[in-house]
């Protein structure tokens, strides 16, 4: 989470502080090569006692550099890419953008070739002034997935029924399809999230969970993508995401989307991409 003060401006004071601690930048680093960790897998790697680590994580979480997801009875410590996006956008990109990304691209090929670990479970999280409500329909209604996705999803969103994400060029043709495999409405969804032509591949389709946490108006919307291909689906989806739910954001908090948003993603499922 970003926090936001009067007016709208973007209050990086909590942020910097936490990445001023040198202990605090070892757990993302820690999270950066690995993401989704618990807290003793934490303090394992970092030899650390778990009430000090506890502390730092609290500070990271509060800042919104870091997402806590519950598994049973587990909690789960993700990076949050959206607070490092707005950091790199505001403070980095600007002023050197083309050279930038071409760096960034070489690393990531260089990554790639070099290391074979399982791709981490993607988390993005926002925070929408709405109701847990509105962002359920907003996730289910095929009218308003078009306005802000390019794609209409159509289920009857029961749980082991199918569902498409439609093309709006008037085809009916689907590009993602999958199942539900839990609707909790207005809190919780699961779906398998793969390519349309209903080839499941080895590793079977990804796994997208929307979580809805609703709190003063205020919803807070986590969405888990997991089983994934390899690093090239998880660089195609931690490019859509962030687009998709920015247009959804805006629809249900102004009325209206964003202008030219990139709203697309590729099909992404565990065995291929596509």
């Amino acid at each position: 989470m970003i926090w936001l003060v009067d007016g709208g401006t973007v209050d990086w004071d909590p942020v910097f502080r936490a990445l001023a601690d040198r202990t605090r930048r070892l757990f993302l680093d820690r999270l950066r090569e690995q993401d989704g960790q618990t807290l003793g897998e934490l303090c394992a790697r970092l030899g650390m006692a778990r009430q000090s680590a506890t502390q730092h994580l609290d500070v990271l979480v509060r800042a919104g550099l870091v997402t806590v997801v519950r598994r049973g009875r587990e909690r789960l410590h993700f990076l949050n890419p959206a607070a490092i996006s707005e950091i790199g956008e505001r403070w980095i990109s600007s002023f050197d953008r083309p050279r930038l990304d071409a760096l960034r691209a070489i690393r990531q090929r260089a990554e790639e070739l070099s290391v074979s670990e399982p791709v981490p479970t993607y988390v993005y999280v926002t925070y929408i002034r709405a109701g847990a409500e509105q962002v359920w329909q907003a996730l289910t209604d095929a009218d308003l997935t078009a306005r802000y996705w390019g794609h209409a999803n159509v289920s009857d969103w029961q749980p082991g029924s199918r569902w498409e994400h439609r093309r709006t060029d008037g085809s009916g043709a689907a590009d993602v399809a999958g199942r539900v495999l839990e609707a909790d409405p207005p809190r919780r969804l699961v779906m398998t999230f793969g390519a349309a032509d209903g080839e499941e591949p080895a590793g079977g389709d990804s796994v997208v969970t929307f979580l809805i946490e609703p709190s003063a108006g205020i919803v807070r919307l986590t969405v888990t993508h997991e089983n994934l291909a390899d690093r090239t689906a998880l660089g195609e989806i931690s490019h859509g995401w962030p687009a998709v739910l920015a247009n959804l954001k805006s629809l249900l908090e102004t009325g209206e989307v964003l202008p030219e948003a990139p709203w697309e993603m590729a099909p992404v499922r565990a065995g291929t991409t596509s």
